[in-house]
C-alpha cells in the first residue's frame, strides 16, 4: 500500500484546509503536516509527496520554500505533486506556480495547479485589511477555491 505525504503552510487557513480536502480525495494511507509546526518529516518513508502552500504578497510561504530546498533531492525522485493557493488566476496563477517552487521540482512534479484562493478579512489583521480593501476593492470575503482542479491533481496523483 502506497504511502502519500500532504506538507504545506499557511498563512490564513486556505491551504490547510486545501490540504485536508485533497487528503480525502486520496486513495492511500495519507499524512498531513504543516510546516509551520512540523521541521523534521522524514520524506523517505512516503511514495507520493503533495507540497503546497499559500501565495502571500506574491510569493510562497517561506515554510515551503525552506522544505523544498532542504529535500529536493529526495522528493525529486518521488511521485510529486506542487500546489499553490492564491486568488490570481489565468497565466498569472500558472507564473506563481512556476515561481514558487525550485526548478527541479517542477521538472519532476506529475502534476502542479493552484487551486484558487480564498481572501477572509476576519482573519487579517488591520494593516492586511486596510491593503487588501485598498488593492482588491473587496468589502467582503470572497473565494474561487477550484473543487474541480482539486479533484483532477489527486486523481494524477491516485493513478500514478
Amino acid at each position: 500500500m502506497s504511502k502519500v505525504l500532504i506538507a504545506y503552510a499557511t498563512k490564513h487557513g486556505c491551504a490547510a484546509e486545501c490540504a485536508k480536502d485533497l487528503s480525502g480525495k486520496m486513495n492511500a494511507e495519507t499524512d498531513l503536516w504543516d510546516l509551520k509546526e512540523k521541521k523534521n518529516i522524514d520524506v523517505g518513508v512516503y511514495d507520493k509527496i503533495i507540497i503546497g502552500g499559500s501565495i502571500y504578497a506574491g510569493r510562497i510561504m517561506k515554510e515551503v520554500r525552506d522544505f523544498c530546498t532542504k529535500n529536493e533531492s529526495v522528493l525529486k525522485g518521488k511521485k510529486l505533486g506542487l500546489f499553490i493557493c492564491g486568488t490570481a488566476e489565468g497565466d498569472t496563477a500558472k507564473q506563481q506556480v512556476e515561481k514558487s517552487f525550485p526548478q527541479e521540482l517542477l521538472n519532476a512534479a506529475l502534476v502542479k495547479e493552484s487551486f484558487g484562493g480564498k481572501i477572509q478579512l476576519s482573519k487579517m489583521n488591520f494593516m492586511e485589511r486596510k491593503i487588501i480593501k485598498a488593492v482588491a476593492k473587496l468589502e467582503s470575503d470572497m473565494s474561487n477555491v477550484s473543487e474541480s482542479v482539486m479533484d483532477r491533481f489527486a486523481q494524477i496523483i491516485n493513478e500514478a
